[in-house]
């Protein structure tokens, strides 16, 4: 029943508040393992969100683990999500962190229990779509909001985060993350969702 009403009970990244503000709040994440598919939403009937099914498959979220062990590894959230840049962004943003150009591709992310602390200790996949990696320390200006994720409502999330940012004199160096935290089915006023822009 609390997911339906947006509690969060699994783990999340672990980070620092290093600044806050009435506009957003600068955070340091630690190291962390994640395990990430690529892809163009087409090969999923044009969802955005196609890539959800592969990583869940592969911590056996849907069944039984798709990966060498076979270990059921803990759901965490959020789960992160890389989209192509936006004209606004392609002009707007110099250094893109992965998705770079004009391909269509989507990255999704899911952050692997904090148990993981290196690569080579999750369990390997058995779908070779998923790649299991290191992310080092790092920081994001952040924007916490609720509601339903639109391309609409995360678009102006970004480019008003992207501004405050830069007014405040931080440097952006990079393209922005969708970060949510509940399942479908969480009814949409008590959802968690954040816009995440890398700064240096």
């Amino acid at each position: 029943m609390g997911l339906i009403f947006g509690k969060i009970t699994v783990e999340t990244p672990k980070y620092e508040a290093v600044q806050s503000s009435a506009d957003y709040e600068i955070r340091q994440y630690s190291p962390s393992v994640v395990a990430e598919v690529t892809y163009e939403p087409s090969e999923f009937k044009g969802n955005k969100d196609g890539g959800f099914s592969v990583l869940a498959n592969y911590i056996g979220a849907l069944g039984n683990p798709q990966n060498s062990k076979p270990e059921k590894i803990a759901m965490t959230a959020p789960v992160i999500t890389k989209s192509p840049a936006s004209e606004s962004e392609k002009i707007a943003m110099t250094a893109p962190v992965v998705t770079k150009g004009d391909n269509n591709n989507v990255t999704m992310q899911f952050v692997l229990p904090s148990m993981y602390k290196k690569a080579e200790e999750a369990p390997k996949p058995l779908d070779e779509r998923v790649v299991i990696r290191e992310e080092g320390e790092r920081k994001y200006g952040v924007v916490k909001f609720g509601g339903v994720a639109t391309d609409k409502v995360v678009e102006e999330k970004v480019e008003n985060l992207r501004k405050s940012l830069e007014r405040e004199g931080h440097k952006v160096i990079g393209q922005f993350l969708l970060a949510r935290y509940n399942p479908p089915w969480t009814i949409p006023a008590f959802r968690t969702n954040e816009v995440m822009i890398p700064v240096e």
